[in-house]
């Protein structure tokens, strides 16, 4: 069988027709977004082939749409060389209807029992092994039903592509056998091999466990009797040797001998620390003494070194202010020289300005008249924008213009919206009766649909009224509305009555910013820096003046310029001067400082060597020589009295070992006493129960028990022996079934890891295993993305099979390579194009730009006609 085309009508979100075909040999691929309906097409299919058309499980109401109806699907098929066309409607008028070539040749239970032949007789049919549907692609997904119906699906495939039906299922005979061994073995053990309760093999068990527990008990009361005869014997021979009169008294005088040594090392250790301490303060004498002579050599030297240098300081101080003072002399005389040229140069200044002003008094007359024209024309050109930017105020701006705009596509976007889904009624009048309905007042127009989002009462000239109550479509009037008040609400705060208006107020303002602008430019080439300006500008040109004498603008310029001249050269000579005093002064400031700092120093200088008194260097150094001549004393009697001290911690350890070895013959002796009295009488009370006696005969029974439990085990062993045998009989018969499916699996599986293989489960008839690089891995622990893999290899594997039996089935694949990384998807994409040499493969997926590469034939979701 191969599908050729697949249609859709009143199926979820496809209320109108829509067709997939002509679908080809080989692979086939559909790639659109999500929401686009593939699933849809995937459920679709899965329902004609399996649901009734009586049905109205929750699958198949799953299929209806949001508005109601009844789902119909229509698929064609190619089977035996010819054209086969299947169609099912559920819920309303329920139908199912086979034809071939346009003749139908099944219809009702007919068509149904048709469909089941075609796909093999079983619940199950071929899709429990080749069909994927999106969010199931491993091999043991879907609900219970789905998986068991799956399970016969591969039971059924393993029947038909072998030749011995019985030796692949393991044999009546076989299955007898191993039936009467598992009776027999459930007699002694349950079926996870443990004893079964009640049975002979648990009441050997329980007769041996109960004969050892007293073996073992009355053995160790045996065995503790003679524990405690052993235990008696040697507490009486360590009593007697701990109170023999000889060891007592030797322990005593080590113990003496110890407490003497020790006392006669912690004398020696006192006096060697009265010799350390001499020995510190010798060192500390000397380190005293030896620092003494040398604070006052470098205190000496300190001093002289100050007075000299104080003595040079004060000279070149001296030297600095006489340099000073020269410097300020000068400088004074520079200041009256600047103070002439200064007086000079200001009334060269006043000759020439009034030389400007007479000429300029002459030549202004134009100027003035020019500069009042463009004032007068200026305050035009300001008041006319001052109007026009008033008139702009009044309109809305493009910002609120917009705003409204798009208030108003919300509103008849709503509007559109609630009409979309309304009930519309459409007038065709006969000839001369146009007009004669009316919704109110207004007459409905000819042969154009008119939306009735609610109920409407239509007048009918001549006949009387109708009136149309649509059904219940969730018409949504809230959001025309809210859209309506929302526009309302922006109309308002501009007051204006509609858009219309609003538009035609925001053009008088754009008009009027218009106007404002050119005012603007004018004001703005005729007055740049504004009005003022112009007026200040006119104001500086002087009045011409009668009879004003001044003198020729040239001789009064050259007079200046050699005022200028003069001034300048006043001017360097004075800063130059003021320079010389600058640097005079610092040099001077200088050399009082340094002066300052050497007399500090020499006064500190003069303090430390001060702190000497009457010392001399003489006596510092012979102080030094007798500390020296001490230290060395002293440290030869330390480091005699060292060289025969005692080892002080040996001698501790040996008393504290001489005093442990007497407290602790004394702790046993308190011991061993009370042990001895509880051992004589634990002796005397167990020699009385006959214990020897009591375990020879527990022990003779625990014999017997034991070689019956074994007879049993045996027995137990040999049939669960049996049953092994039994179903590695079996299992050897089913790898005739898995034998194929392997030689199918080995190329596909080496196109993703080289040398893999994969093991079976023997109930579930699937992949229990992946083996890659010497490894084997559980299926269950796999990634998502292997598991995906091998799963679809598998499906393929199942298809090629299927085919071989005379079965052929397409592959439907619902997005089944979702966790599959870039570099194996083109090597799955490799496994598709490989088995679709002779098989028909369907992939449904969203994922165009990964999907691109595949290649195959392109299959497209159209719209159909209607069925007729």
């Amino acid at each position: 069988m191969k599908i050729r085309s697949i249609t859709l009508d009143n199926v979820r979100r496809f209320t109108d027709p829509v067709r997939v075909g002509e679908i080809g040999d080989g692979l086939n691929v559909l790639c659109e977004p999500n929401e686009q309906g593939k699933s849809t097409l995937f459920d679709a299919i899965q329902a004609l082939f399996f649901k009734p058309h009586g049905s109205r499980d929750k699958e198949v109401t799953a299929l209806r749409p949001h508005a109601g109806g009844a789902p119909q699907v229509t698929i064609e098929i190619e089977a035996d060389g010819r054209r086969f066309t299947i169609r099912k409607r559920w819920l309303q008028k329920p139908a199912a209807t086979v034809h071939r070539d346009d003749a139908l040749i099944a219809q009702a239970d007919e068509a149904e029992a048709w469909i089941a032949d075609l796909l093999g007789g079983d619940a199950g049919g071929p899709s429990g092994l080749i069909w994927v549907r999106q969010g199931m692609t491993d091999l043991t997904g879907g609900s219970t039903k789905e998986q068991k119906a799956a399970l016969e699906a591969r039971r059924d495939l393993m029947s038909s592509v072998g030749e011995e039906v019985e030796a692949m299922t393991g044999g009546r005979r076989m299955d007898s056998a191993l039936a009467r061994c598992r009776e027999e073995l459930a007699a002694y053990a349950t079926k996870t091999g443990r004893p079964y309760a009640n049975g002979a093999w648990k009441t050997a068990l329980d007769r041996v466990d109960t004969l050892t527990e007293q073996r073992d008990a009355l053995a160790a009361t045996a065995e503790d009797l003679r524990g405690a005869l052993a235990e008696r014997k040697r507490a009486r021979r360590d009593l007697r040797e701990l109170e023999d009169p000889a060891a007592a008294e030797s322990r005593r005088k080590k113990l003496e001998a110890a407490r003497a040594a020790h006392t006669a090392a912690e004398r020696h250790a006192e006096e060697l620390d009265a010799e350390a301490r001499k020995l510190d303060m010798a060192r500390l004498t000397a380190k005293h003494a030896r620092a003494r002579l040398d604070g006052f050599r470098e205190a000496l030297k300190e001093e002289t070194d100050a007075t000299e240098a104080a003595a040079a300081a004060e000279l070149a101080a001296g030297n600095k202010k006489t340099a000073l003072e020269t410097a300020r002399a000068a400088k004074e005389a520079t200041e009256r020289d600047l103070d002439s040229a200064q007086k000079a140069l200001h009334s060269a200044e006043a000759a020439r300005t009034l030389a400007l002003r007479a000429r300029a008094a002459r030549d202004g007359a134009g100027r003035r008249r020019e500069l009042e024209q463009r004032i007068t024309e200026a305050e035009k050109a300001r008041n006319a924008m001052e109007t026009a930017t008033a008139a702009a105020l009044s309109g809305p701006d493009a910002k609120t213009l917009k705003q409204i705009e798009a208030l108003a596509t919300a509103h008849a976007t709503a509007i559109a919206a609630r009409d979309a889904t309304a009930t519309q009624i459409i007038a065709r009048y006969a000839e001369g009766r146009a007009g004669a309905i009316r919704a109110g007042d207004t007459p409905l127009p000819d042969d154009q649909p008119v939306p009735l989002p609610r109920a409407t009462r239509l007048t009918i000239a001549g006949i009387g009224e109708l009136e149309v109550r649509p059904g219940d479509a969730r018409h949504d009037d809230s959001t025309v509305e809210a859209a309506a008040a929302a526009l309302r609400k922006a109309l308002d705060a501009i007051g204006a009555e509609d858009p219309d208006a609003a538009r035609s107020a925001a053009a008088a303002r754009t008009e009027a910013e218009r106007r404002a602008g050119e005012a603007k430019a004018v004001l703005q080439s005729l007055a740049p820096d504004g009005i003022d300006p112009l007026r200040e500008a006119l104001a500086k040109i002087p009045q011409e003046e009668e009879d004003a004498e001044a003198p020729d603008p040239e001789d009064a310029e050259a007079a200046l310029e050699a005022a200028r001249a003069a001034h300048d050269q006043a001017r360097i000579a004075r800063d130059t001067a003021s320079d010389r005093v600058s640097d005079a002064r610092e040099a001077a400031t200088r050399a009082e400082t340094a002066l300052a700092s050497l007399r500090d120093r020499l006064t500190r200088a003069e303090d430390a060597l001060a702190k000497y008194g009457s010392n001399t260097e003489e006596s510092l150094a012979s102080e030094a020589v007798q500390a020296a001549e001490a230290l060395e004393v002293a440290e030869k009697i330390h480091t005699e009295k060292a060289s025969h001290a005692p080892d002080l911690a040996g001698i501790e350890a040996a008393l504290n070992r001489a005093a442990s070895v007497d407290q602790g013959a004394r702790d046993e002796i308190a011991r061993l006493k009370p042990l001895l009295a509880r051992l004589d009488e634990r002796i005397t009370r167990s020699s009385g129960d006959a214990v020897e006696e009591r375990l020879t005969e527990t022990e003779e029974a625990l014999a017997a028990a034991t070689a019956t439990l074994a007879r049993i085990e045996h027995e137990v062993a040999v049939l669960q022996r049996l049953e092994k045998a039994l179903e590695a009989a079996r299992t050897e018969a089913r790898e005739r079934y898995f034998t194929p499916i392997a030689q199918e699996l080995k190329p596909l599986l080496q196109l993703l890891w080289p040398e893999a293989e994969l093991t079976w489960g023997e109930d579930s008839l699937l992949p229990d295993a992946l083996i890659r690089d010497g490894q084997e891995e559980p299926i269950d622990i796999l990634s998502g993305g292997t598991q995906e893999q091998v799963a679809l290899l598998v499906r393929l594997a199942f298809a090629r099979m299927l085919a071989a039996a005379g079965r052929v089935a397409p592959v439907i694949l619902d997005d089944a390579l979702v966790f599959t990384d870039d570099d194996r998807i083109e090597r799955m994409f490799d496994a598709l194009h490989r088995q679709a040499g002779d098989l028909q493969i369907i992939v449904l997926t969203c994922r165009q730009r990964a999907f691109r590469d595949l290649g195959g034939k392109a299959l497209r979701l159209i719209a159909a006609e209607p069925d007729s």
